[in-house]
């Protein structure tokens, strides 16, 4: 079976077994350095900026936004769980009397989206008081973020990290897409090195699970049936650990508030769709019915998992293999908003590292296209009625996918390969 060859960088350099690329090889011109100090200062001035505006009336702005934003369902879920209330996690009602009672302030109406399994992860903030408990999630968060991402990129990671707008949208929304991008873009740049400890951190992603939904196709493909075995384990014992610790109703609560928040959330298409970035609400925004939306969003991820299952079973070089699997996610699941693209970090140096010599303008742009996203999709969004999400994803798929249509030498194993060995 032909294979594609190891990618060689400045003067033949292989890519190491973890990082996958050399400390030097993100070509970071000085301008664009610049730029991305000067974006980091003024997204930390608005980020404080917006923060103080939330402690307006009580810990709200006074317009039903609480401080930190989303963290208030993660630390409220928590807290509920931890004090024999878990009954009121998926009671829509009972959850918004909860938080008003906490937040001091009337409040827009949040909810709780996530399996029973992110109560468990999420226990230790519930631990702290809520305003200590949201700094403590934003700055571990980013910490994981960072340290996954100089497995990437060791030498300009701190810089990429605090310059990537998604990580800006999720800090300002108290979001967990940090979390998210540390678990699989730090379990991807493990998957060679440390099989065992990659499914792991696989495993842990399952409290979000449609980020996960073409793992298992590219594991099984890639005949990486360790790291599989390891994710599989732990999504086990989280589940075991939810229901010993809430009993098994908690799971159908669960899956009857996914129902409805399916229906009022993504189908409708109300409320946060400007902040959407999937197929799925592209189609919906172009006047699909839901009918035809799913129909559109179910080709579109056939089309991803059967590049990526090619790709991962003819042995592509690492950081194409890991960004065609995470940009073919983005395109696969019906449920992507803004925040979630801070993986797209790990992609854009993937993209800028999988070539030999300077990587070509048509790379440049799809990595750029992929970190500003998060913010030009919402504009274009707000000034069209049209959701432009997947138009800044779909480039670096096509550029990643691309290489299947290289030549391909004796270097990298099979999938088939590796199984006998």
């Amino acid at each position: 079976m032909a294979r594609f060859p190891k990618i060689a960088i400045d003067g033949g350099a292989e890519l190491s077994a973890c990082a996958g690329r050399r400390d030097d090889v993100f070509p970071l011109a000085e301008t664009a350095a610049r730029v991305a100090r000067w974006w980091i200062f003024g997204a930390a001035v608005v980020f404080l900026l917006d923060l103080a505006r939330q402690t307006h009336e009580g810990w709200t702005n006074g317009s039903g936004r609480p401080l930190g934003d989303d963290f208030i369902n993660y630390w409220s879920g928590a807290f509920l769980a931890m004090h024999g209330r878990v009954g009121e996690v998926y009671d829509w009602m009972a959850f918004h009397r909860f938080q008003e009672s906490m937040i001091g302030g009337s409040l827009d109406f949040y909810h709780y989206s996530y399996p029973p399994l992110l109560l468990l992860l999420s226990a230790p903030f519930a631990l702290m008081p809520y305003g200590p408990a949201l700094a403590a999630w934003l700055i571990s968060s980013f910490y994981a973020f960072y340290r996954a991402l100089r497995l990437a990129l060791p030498q300009r990671a701190l810089l990429l990290a605090l310059a990537t707008p998604a990580l800006f949208v999720n800090a300002i929304a108290g979001q967990n897409g940090a979390f998210t991008a540390a678990l699989f873009g730090g379990g991807l740049c493990l998957l060679d090195c440390r099989p065992l400890l990659a499914g792991a951190l696989f495993g842990l992603l399952a409290y979000k699970p449609q980020m996960g939904v073409l793992l298992p196709i590219a594991l099984v493909a890639g005949g990486h049936w360790r790291a599989l075995a390891a994710a599989t384990m732990m999504v086990a014992v989280l589940v075991v650990l939810s229901v010993a610790a809430f009993g098994i109703d908690i799971w159908s609560d669960y899956a009857r508030n996914v129902g409805l928040l399916r229906q009022t959330i993504l189908e409708d298409g109300t409320g946060v769709w400007h902040r959407m970035v999937s197929v799925f609400v592209a189609a919906r925004r172009l006047g699909a019915n839901v009918t035809l939306a799913y129909a559109i969003q179910l080709g579109a991820a056939l089309i991803a998992a059967g590049v990526i299952a090619v790709a991962w079973f003819r042995g592509m070089p690492k950081p194409m293999r890991n960004g065609l699997l995470i940009l073919g996610t983005c395109l696969a699941t019906p449920y992507l908003q803004d925040y979630d693209l801070v993986i797209g970090a790990f992609v854009a140096a993937w993209l800028m590292s999988a070539t030999v010599g300077p990587p070509g303008r048509a790379t440049i742009v799809a990595a750029a296209l992929l970190l500003i996203g998060p913010l030009a999709s919402v504009a274009f969004a707000r000034l069209s009625g049209v959701a432009f999400g997947p138009l800044f994803i779909l480039p670096g798929f096509v550029i990643a996918a691309s290489g299947l249509m290289q030549p391909r030498s004796q270097d990298a194993p099979t999938a088939g390969e590796r199984l006998h060995a």
